[in-house]
């Protein structure tokens, strides 16, 4: 699932070629292509709080969504070689996130287990079933090869800045993608946007009340 910044900002290219610590755009924008999920998972509770998916999920509540979204980033964690990508503004306060999984990584039956016992406590039966429900219906169709976009968000206040457009071509540029990458929305809102950056729709499933799009861009 996926809640990037909508508003203008650059094609999809752009981001590439901003540095850490560089000026990009009209306000610095600092990168960090290896932050603690700790830093990320408020950012990504923040940015998806109108997400449809989210929003099934956790029930509008604020408190499950944060804590749904530390218990699963601290699993996806676990995975070798997954990644996490962060925007901070100035001052160092984060404005963008995203999470990615390489391809067919999955994590060990503890990890599972601990995130399941995690999301229960945290968030309650009902977060815990539909979780599953969505992943079981959103990961049948991922691509033999493909890296999965999990997560990118940017925080509400920083909305319409293209802060999430330019995280999402710098990670484009900087994930070695051989198989391409893959991603779910339940937003028809982005899939406009993500054609911007050379996504296609492989195809569209529903998931309880939600009409989720699968998209996919290849190398």
């Amino acid at each position: 699932m996926s809640e990037p910044d909508a508003g203008p900002g650059p094609g999809p290219d752009a981001g590439a070629s901003a540095s850490a610590g560089g000026s990009a755009g009209p306000d610095r924008l600092d990168r960090d292509d290896a932050p603690p999920p700790v830093r990320c998972a408020p950012v990504l509770a923040a940015a998806f709080v109108r997400e449809p998916a989210m929003t099934w999920i956790a029930g509008g509540s604020d408190r499950v969504r944060r804590a749904w979204f530390s218990a699963t980033l601290r699993t996806h964690a676990t995975l070798p070689g997954a990644r996490r990508h962060l925007l901070t503004d100035g001052a160092g306060r984060p404005v963008a996130a995203a999470v990615l999984t390489p391809p067919a990584a999955v994590p060990s039956g503890a990890a599972r287990a601990a995130w399941a016992a995690r999301t229960l406590v945290g968030c309650g039966p009902r977060t815990l079933v539909r979780t599953l429900r969505y992943l079981h219906a959103a990961e049948a169709g991922i691509p033999a090869g493909a890296w999965t976009l999990e997560f990118i968000g940017v925080q509400p206040e920083a909305a319409g800045r293209g802060a999430g457009g330019r995280l999402l071509g710098h990670l484009l540029a900087a994930t070695p993608a051989p198989g391409g990458i893959f991603l779910t929305t339940a937003d028809e809102a982005n899939v406009r946007l993500y054609r911007r950056f050379g996504f296609t729709v492989l195809r569209r499933l529903t998931v309880g009340p939600l009409k989720v799009t699968a998209m996919w861009r290849p190398a």
